[in-house]
């Protein structure tokens, strides 16, 4: 039986909100979201993934693209494994990048393809990726030329959202009868409720709870809170907070079910996150 194969390495940048990711996997992801945007390219083999617009195949010299919340997996394409490099931007990361390069751009903005192929838009991103993984982590890595660094990441998005975005689109909101359920299971990370709770807040069955929240958020309602979970876990090491701290704040039993929900989520460890020296700044 052939081992597993998974290399993860993350890295931070000098803004706000800022970070990337190296991967080399074999791994099979389940459905999940990630509250950032992301933007990535395939550097060797191919995935196929589900996405807000079906099913996609993307393959080396590909670029990958994400909104906040939406829905998506991943697993191997025609080989054993694949290798893709990622760019994670929080929502005002990336309109302060947009508008800094364009003053009085709108605020709202959705990416419309999860597969894109540029290729100038790749060879910035690439260049961009670069110097931020040369540039984390270890102290005998060169440092960042922060000027240039900051220049590669506006063009990045500014081209991601000429090209690729819309503007002004509005945000998309949960249906009625499920929003309630989604604020009671944000709110009670460390003791949820009860299915039949959530029912009857909803005024919905219990089977019409699961099947309406699966079509509006893509998941069901535990493994929302999973994921929910894991997200506010990471916002809370990212401000400095010990990881075991972060563990209990963020709902879970301790760190080892904490530890477990980020390689399953995001790819690496707690630990790796917090190492990778992911802080919040200021935007300027």
């Amino acid at each position: 039986m052939r081992n597993p194969h998974h290399v993860c390495r993350v890295f931070g940048s000098p803004w706000e909100g800022v970070h990337g990711t190296s991967i080399s996997s074999d791994r099979h992801y389940g459905r999940h979201w990630h509250a950032t945007f992301g933007v990535g390219i395939i550097d060797e083999g191919a995935q196929s993934s589900a996405s807000g617009c079906g099913n996609v195949d993307a393959y080396a010299g590909n670029l990958i693209a994400t909104n906040p919340g939406e829905v998506h997996d991943g697993r191997p394409l025609g080989g054993h494994f694949r290798r893709w490099r990622m760019l994670y931007l929080e929502p005002d990361a990336l309109r302060w990048a947009v508008d800094a390069a364009s003053a009085g751009a709108a605020r709202d903005v959705a990416l419309l393809r999860p597969v894109i192929e540029d290729e100038r838009l790749r060879r910035v991103l690439g260049a961009l990726l670069r110097m931020l993984d040369a540039g984390s982590g270890a102290p005998q890595r060169a440092p960042l030329d922060a000027l240039r660094c900051e220049e590669l990441l506006v063009q990045v998005c500014t081209m991601l959202v000429a090209r690729h975005g819309a503007l002004g689109l509005p945000a998309r909101t949960a249906s009625a009868d499920v929003s309630r359920a989604r604020e009671m299971l944000a709110d009670g990370l460390a003791k949820p409720p009860s299915l039949g709770e959530l029912a009857a807040a909803s005024g919905l069955s219990k089977y019409q709870l699961l099947r309406r929240f699966r079509e509006v958020h893509g998941v069901t309602p535990y493994a929302w809170l999973l994921q929910q979970r894991a997200e506010v876990a990471r916002g809370l090491i990212r401000r400095g907070t010990a990881l075991s701290e972060a563990a209990l704040a963020a709902g879970f039993a301790d760190q080892s079910h904490m530890t477990r929900a980020f390689v399953r989520h995001f790819g690496y460890t707690p630990g790796a996150w917090q190492r990778a020296g992911v802080r919040p700044g200021q935007l300027q």
